[in-house]
């Protein structure tokens, strides 16, 4: 299942958060979001229990977007331990996603 952080819920459901987390920075006006949401949907249930999976809409929740200066979307962290362990800027193929979070796992 795919979830959706916020300003308020990033530090508990990220930060703090026991297993890696891959946190998908969007907005729905964006075409190429739009292209990556079905396979990060998918990580999220191939992935669960494993990992975090969720959204974050840059226009609703701008202090963690500023925080992390995500300038362009669908920009896409991982996050481990608390910290940004790998960064995806960009509509990427699934595969490319999944790479860079087995990376770790």
């Amino acid at each position: 299942m795919t979830l959706k952080f916020t300003d308020s819920t990033f530090e508990t459901e990220v930060l703090n958060s026991e297993v890696p987390v891959l946190v998908d920075f969007y907005a729905d006006w964006c075409g190429p979001c739009k292209m990556v949401a079905p396979s990060v949907a998918q990580l999220s249930t191939e992935y669960e229990g494993k990992a975090k999976i969720g959204k974050l809409d840059v226009d609703a929740n701008g202090a963690i977007a500023q925080q992390y200066r995500v300038m362009s979307i669908p920009t896409l962290l991982i996050f481990k331990g608390g910290q940004v362990v790998d960064t995806i800027v960009g509509a990427v193929p699934k595969a490319t996603l999944e790479a860079k979070l087995k990376a770790v796992l």
